[in-house]
């Protein structure tokens, strides 16, 4: 018993040589489903995106009047919630974020229906899959991550993967108890009649347990809808990925208009799964007039999308796909490269990503090229761990800097300066970037910094919490680096660092997959010839801070140097 209180349990080496194993043995089953999966739900998404908007809200709107005689507060909230999602230009962003709760939801509803009736039927499978269920819903949803990109990398199938484990329970359960309430009285009585028990489930037992299971739905899409900001970490489109780039850069307008569009989401889709839930011998819609008026309005729906999609010219353009790091200095080289791309011809994807999953999707191949990666110091040890599976294609911007940075009221003027300021915290960013293992390292190496802490946040709480201290001429020490907008707002300095601990001068790479080279050498050239300046880069960077959107500020950077930018494409 002391040994065992004493010697830890290897559970973490456990779990990883189990993950190991399946992606290894098992590779062949998760592609099939990744490729699979992400042409269904391009499909789903392209022939949502196809339908009319217009057509679609005014659809949405007619069949919320037709589901609620003589109520006009729903419709009514549906088509001014609809509209306002169409003046904030998210409608696509709507559409991808219906494909991944549609998907999530269905998946649950076939897995966990079946799951629930084995479980009301045998109490030993109920004793078995019982603590499954609690285990599922109460482990904290980014978990399921982690997983999700080791099986199928990014996008959009990792996403419905993480949701439905997060989302299943519900159903299971409500299920389970609908089938288990009905009435033992009935159920004799069918026996007495000789029922088989097929009979029994689907003529008694499922009729009786109807609005229990709906109920069990209803929380399973909302459940799958709350996955969708944490889904968006992993490259899963729609409404959760301007959700969760707001708060990386603190935005509260943009994160407040996405998080308002995914309400607006919610509450039509509990409204309308509410509906069925009808009483004893209700149905829904009441008559055979407008239950029609429904089905009439869908198949319009859908043939105002075909119609779009044949009138709808489709030209083939070579496409590339850009991963990026949600830092100002990386949002503002990457918008700035993909619309020089698509003012060429190309068609570019952007897909936001933690930092050590973007090496990865840039590894694996999911991710064509990145303009993100700080060497040889900052993100050195992900270079080691992936570089024979990518191309370190060229430098983009030199002379870039990493280090600890205080405001220049501060009296400190290098890293053993620092005793008891900032109350002994060091505000940095998120926790996969390279210049938080550098600040941990550096904590280390400096005997004056035995009682500090690195406080992780994001790169935008980093920035807002440096402003709030500025104004307030309070003590404050975060990780930052050049070129930054924020050095041209406040007054800033570095502390010197005579260990090197933070890193010197480095210099900011283009990375690309293994064989883009040999498979798209134009875009492969365009890659290595990208380079600007620090003061191109401050520039975007400071319009982006401002106010203005990044393919904007992209756009109003490339018309004033044409020049540059045709350098790029020679």
């Amino acid at each position: 018993m002391h040994n065992l209180l004493v010697s830890q349990l290897p559970v973490e080496k456990w779990v990883t040589n189990g993950v190991d194993w399946l992606t290894q043995h098992l590779s062949g089953f998760f592609n099939v489903i990744q490729n699979g999966g992400n042409t269904l739900m391009s499909a789903m998404t392209d022939g949502l995106i196809a339908i009319p908007m217009f057509l679609m809200i005014a659809g949405i709107f007619l069949i919320a009047v037709v589901t609620s005689p003589k109520k006009w507060g729903f419709p009514i909230f549906a088509l001014a919630g609809l509209l306002l999602i169409a003046n904030q230009e998210l409608w696509s962003d709507l559409m991808s974020t219906m494909t991944l709760v549609i998907m999530s939801a269905l998946i649950s509803l076939i897995i966990g229906v079946p799951l629930g009736i084995g479980m009301a039927k045998s109490d030993r499978t109920q004793a078995i899959v019982q603590p499954i269920l609690d285990f599922m819903q109460t482990m904290p949803g980014f978990v399921y991550l982690i997983p999700a990109v080791a099986f199928f990398g990014i996008g959009v199938v990792p996403g419905v993967f993480a949701s439905i484990i997060f989302a299943l329970p519900p159903v299971v359960r409500m299920t389970n108890l609908g089938i288990r309430q009905v009435p033992v009285d009935l159920v004799e009585a069918a026996d007495s009649f000789g029922a088989t028990s097929w009979q029994k489930l689907l003529k008694l037992e499922l009729p009786n347990a109807k609005n229990t299971i709906l109920a069990g739905a209803n929380q399973t899409i909302m459940l799958a809808l709350s996955m969708v900001v944490t889904a968006s970490m992993i490259g899963a489109p729609g409404l959760g990925r301007g959700v969760l780039s707001a708060v990386q850069h603190a935005d509260i307008g943009a994160g407040f208009v996405n998080g308002l569009a995914l309400v607006i989401l919610a509450i039509i889709m509990d409204r309308f799964a509410q509906k069925l839930n009808t009483k004893p011998g209700q149905k829904l819609p009441q008559n055979r007039k407008r239950r029609w008026l429904v089905i009439a309005t869908l198949l319009v729906m859908v043939g105002g999308g075909v119609v779009n999609s044949f009138a709808t010219t489709s030209q083939s353009h070579e496409k590339i796909s850009l991963g990026y790091v949600e830092w100002d200095s990386e949002v503002a080289s990457t918008n700035v490269l993909a619309q020089a791309l698509k003012e060429h011809g190309y068609d570019v994807s952007l897909t936001p990503l933690d930092n050590a999953v973007l090496w990865q999707s840039v590894a694996n191949g999911q991710v064509d090229a990145t303009l993100s990666a700080w060497l040889p110091n900052t993100h050195g040890p992900l270079l080691k761990k992936y570089k024979d599976d990518l191309t370190v294609v060229g430098t983009n911007l030199n002379g870039v800097k990493t280090g600890l940075v205080v405001p220049d009221y501060m009296s400190a003027k290098s890293i053993s300066d620092l005793t008891t300021q900032a109350k002994q915290v060091i505000t940095g960013i998120e926790p996969g970037a390279g210049i938080m293992a550098s600040t941990e390292n550096t904590i280390k190496a400096y005997p004056n910094l035995s009682g500090w802490s690195l406080q992780a946040s994001s790169s935008g709480a980093m920035v807002s919490a440096l402003e709030k201290a500025y104004k307030n001429k309070e003590d404050i020490a975060i990780t930052g680096w050049s070129p930054h907008w924020m050095f041209s707002k406040y007054k800033l300095h570095y502390l010197e660092d005579s260990k090197v601990s933070m890193g010197g001068n480095e210099a900011i790479k283009t990375l690309a997959r293994k064989h883009l080279k040999s498979e798209h050498p134009e875009i492969y050239k365009v890659l290595k010839n990208f380079k600007w300046k620090t003061d191109d880069m401050e520039s975007v960077m400071l319009d982006i801070q401002s106010g203005m959107d990044p393919d904007e500020a992209a756009d109003k950077w490339i018309k004033a140097n044409a020049k540059t930018v045709d350098s790029w494409f020679e």
